[in-house]
């Protein structure tokens, strides 16, 4: 399997978190970026294996240690993840760094179909609550108390996410695909209008609903894709979530699929805004801002998965090549359509 080196990788695994070989292998659908792997050994236990792409890795991306690090630190909070069992930093077992964590039961509700199948009207309501209230207090954790104070500068936030993700924008263009100058305007505008941040807290960076696990009543059991966290303004996930959050009404479908949000029994954009607002006392009256800048964010990020499938570093996976450019110019105008509402010229 492509980005398991499963010799070196078995014995590793038998040696450090106690699995018996012969191990199955199996890539986990849905990643575009980091490579996740479900593995099971002889008496039936299973593992979650986390791992860079296979090729074209962006310089300071895909740290599977600071990953790690991030998701042990607040395994003893309040903030449900998985429990973390190993990190290898020895490449020459499979090529590059990996950890390795345990395998949460539940469900990833990654389109409307999924959603309606596992869970009913009050279950997505639940889901919707409990997305919310595990936010917050995210946002609400004291990061010096869970040894996460250094992670990443505390203010400046969004002047370094639009440099560091225009940036990565430059470096993924790829050869024969006119570049997508509308990506460049944004930027421009969006960096001449940063809002004040709100306090500095842990910013998942990529905190939507398919990158959770949840129960069978909709209760959230863990968050996922912790490879964008760092410190910064809490404003930028509820943002993100916004841009993720379809409704039935119409809109961007942020990844290009039929969103689980748009099936009955999830709360609107208005609700989770309100719920967010009272659980934190935080003003979210320029949220408009980071809604632009979360979509523009995206198609940045888009923009570099797409270079990466280019380029064949998807595991294997190549589901949904086809319509990732077109996505990049979609989000651009979303952000330009967020830009308007939020009143910045």
């Amino acid at each position: 399997m492509e980005g398991i080196d499963e010799g070196p990788t078995t014995a590793w695994l038998a040696e450090h978190v106690g699995l018996e070989p012969p191990l199955l292998f199996e890539l986990i659908a849905g990643g575009r970026s980091n490579l996740t792997y479900r593995v099971e050994d002889k008496a039936g236990h299973r593992v979650v294996l986390r791992r860079p792409p296979v090729s074209h890795v962006l310089p300071t991306a895909h740290d599977m240690r600071r990953e790690h690090r991030i998701v042990s630190a607040l395994g003893p909070t309040a903030v449900p993840v998985a429990q973390t069992l190993g990190l290898c930093d020895d490449e020459a077992v499979n090529g590059a760094p990996f950890y390795v964590m345990e395998y949460v039961e539940g469900h990833i509700l990654r389109d409307r179909a999924i959603a309606e199948r596992v869970l009913d009207a009050a279950g997505r309501r639940r889901a919707s609550e409990s997305l919310i209230a595990v936010l917050a207090a995210l946002h609400g954790l004291d990061v010096d108390a869970v040894g996460l104070g250094d992670l990443g500068r505390r203010e400046g936030y969004l002047s370094r996410q639009l440099q560091r993700w225009h940036g990565q924008f430059d470096k993924s263009q790829v050869d024969g695909m006119e570049r997508p100058t509308t990506v460049d305007d944004i930027y421009e505008r969006l960096a001449a209008s940063v809002p004040e941040q709100q306090g500095a807290t842990i910013v998942h960076g990529d905190y939507r609903l398919d990158n959770t696990m949840l129960g069978d009543d909709g209760t959230l059991r863990a968050v996922l894709d912790w490879e964008l966290c760092t410190l910064g303004d809490p404003l930028a996930d509820v943002g993100l979530l916004m841009v993720y959050w379809s409704e039935p009404d119409g809109g961007t479908q942020a990844l290009g699929v039929a969103s689980p949000t748009l099936a009955e029994g999830f709360l609107r954009r208005s609700d989770l805004r309100q719920l967010y607002a009272g659980a934190t006392g935080r003003d979210l009256s320029g949220l408009d801002y980071y809604v632009a800048f979360g979509y523009w964010k995206l198609a940045c990020i888009l923009q570099g998965v797409f270079a990466r499938y280019i380029g064949g570093a998807a595991g294997g996976d190549r589901s949904g090549i086809d319509f990732m450019a077109d996505n990049v110019r979609m989000l651009a105008e979303a952000s330009q359509q967020a830009l308007a509402t939020s009143g910045i010229a």
